[in-house]
């Protein structure tokens, strides 16, 4: 029996057998340019143009701009640039060598040559520039993302609470905020989370979706009636690491235009303004950016400190609720034409303010969960921030904690939050490394800390 080929809990959150994967995968109709089983979605690599849902004058055209680029490419250098197979590039070469468009300047090895742009083809290649700088990978069909989106939902998985008590360990949680997480999670729209800051509002929004499968496959950039839209973005994405999806994937052969990626959490704050929920087009490149909530499909979208944007909390609301709930949304391209597409995540807003001093009643009602992330008692305080102590080697005898309690807290009317122990133990590590002294939470070194921690607060 073959090596299994990956294991698809990885991909899609779903568990079975990796052989069956790899007999399913390979078996796949590859008209679709994907495979999306029970067992997962994995971009399968097309052989023709017609399986990859593109034109000859698409690839063509990367090819010129490519070459005006970069002076010269030979087949394998214009063949990982564009991420299809060898042979659809040879073909577009040929074609353009046809039109007097490229020449051979050279060999380049055995069977490959150094092709260039003729005059002609420099020309033709300026003209296109022009219009579109773009000349990277090649792009996939909107409806094979939208296929793409749909198989790797996170409305397919189902979390438990042993699920996300994995997830969220770090984090010291009631039982019952775990268990309005996972109602929320596991309904799959909208949420609010509010209370006071500190609480981790922020560390649980950014944690939760790590509960489903690991990673998930995008394109590189999607074409919508022939208008490119940059999907992948590295400050958005965390892209897994060739050699790791060599070793998920074995032999399996997936489509190179699609790129696979740490199930995205997009955090958004008060400098989110409305442009960026829309297609942004450059039109020094003719490229269009992705919005936000498109390259947080199948991941989460975190608007965090809502209310603190630039536009109303009702305009942002109203822009956003329809797409939650019927799971698509509306955009407008460069040549005014409206688009529907994904809108597949969990919608995430967190606050520091009471919901209702944000938005009417009505707004609330569209919104499924409403979950008040509550300070620690003086009891929760205090063994979390020994259980920090001790994960930082960090000495720290009861009556100490007692004493920052008393004297810091208590005594200055200061509101507990579950930050704070994690913080102050950083800051007594720092002095305590600083200093030379042993690395131990005593009266002076806890008054150090504060005096530092809350000055000017």
């Amino acid at each position: 029996m073959n090596t299994p080929l990956l294991n698809p809990a990885l991909i899609a959150g779903n568990s079975t057998d990796a052989s069956s994967f790899a007999a399913n995968s390979n078996g796949a109709d590859a008209s679709e340019g994907s495979r999306s089983t029970d067992q997962g979605f994995v971009p399968a690599e097309p052989k023709t143009l017609g399986e990859a849902r593109l034109e000859e004058s698409e690839i063509e055209h990367l090819l010129l701009k490519l070459l005006l680029l970069r002076g010269t490419s030979t087949s394998w250098a214009a063949t990982e640039n564009c991420g299809v197979q060898r042979p659809l590039i040879l073909e577009a070469f040929e074609r353009l060598r046809g039109e007097l468009l490229v020449a051979i300047k050279g060999s380049a090895g055995l069977e490959d040559y150094v092709f260039q742009l003729t005059e002609a083809g420099h020309d033709r290649a300026k003209r296109l520039s022009e219009q579109c700088t773009y000349s990277g990978v090649a792009p996939v069909a909107l409806e094979s993302y939208i296929d793409a989106v749909e198989a790797q939902s996170l409305r397919h998985s189902k979390i438990t609470l042993a699920d996300l008590q994995e997830t969220l360990c770090e984090l010291k949680l009631s039982g019952s905020l775990l268990s309005q997480l996972g109602q929320a999670i596991n309904d799959g729209r909208g949420l609010f989370l509010y209370g006071p800051p500190g609480n981790g509002k922020t560390s649980v929004s950014e944690r939760v979706v790590s509960s489903f499968g690991e990673y998930i496959w995008i394109p590189h950039t999607v074409t919508i009636d022939g208008e490119l839209v940059r999907l992948y973005d590295p400050r958005s994405h965390v892209a897994v690491e060739e050699a790791e999806v060599k070793q998920l994937l074995g032999e399996f052969s997936y489509d190179r235009r699609w790129i696979l990626i740490q199930r995205p959490t997009i955090v958004v704050g008060g400098e989110l303004t409305m442009a960026q929920l829309e297609l942004q087009y450059n039109p020094a490149t003719g490229i269009c950016e992705a919005p936000v909530q498109m390259r947080a499909n199948c991941g989460a979208l975190v608007i965090d400190d809502f209310g603190r944007q630039r536009m109303p909390a009702s305009e942002m609301l109203n822009r956003l609720i329809v797409p939650m709930e019927k799971h698509y949304d509306f955009l407008n391209l460069a040549s005014g034409r409206q688009v529907s597409t994904p809108f597949e995540m969990l919608l995430v807003f967190s606050t520091n303010l009471e919901p209702g001093a944000l938005v009417d009643e009505a707004f609330l009602r569209r919104i499924p969960y409403k979950i008040e992330v509550v300070s620690p008692n003086e009891t929760e305080f205090a063994e979390l921030f020994m259980q920090l102590a001790a994960s930082n080697n960090c000495e720290c005898p009861g009556e100490v904690v007692d004493y920052l309690i008393e004297r810091h807290f208590r005594a200055k009317n200061r509101p507990l939050r579950y930050c704070h122990p994690r913080d102050l133990i950083r800051q007594i590590c720092n002095l305590c490394e600083f200093t030379g002294i042993p690395l131990e939470a005593s009266r002076d070194t806890v008054d150090v800390a504060v005096h530092n921690y809350f000055a000017g607060i």
